[in-house]
């Protein structure tokens, strides 16, 4: 798999605090090279899954939407 930038959409973002919880959950993946993240959405950089990156996002139990 070649080094790819995936996007990501959030609805439910409400404070820095998840923002930092994704950054932090996304940049632990294995093949996550860069991650930059706002309360609207992700732009991931790595050798990654989308679906990986969303599972993790899902699996931190916000209560946001993730596309």
């Amino acid at each position: 798999m070649c080094m790819a930038n995936q996007s990501l959409s959030f609805e439910g973002v409400e404070s820095a605090e998840q923002v930092n919880c994704i950054t932090t959950t996304l940049m632990l993946i294995d093949g996550v090279e860069s991650v930059e993240v706002g309360k609207h959405g992700a732009e991931v950089e790595g050798r990654v899954r989308r679906d990986a990156l969303i599972k993790a996002v899902e699996a931190l139990d916000l209560s946001i939407n993730v596309t």
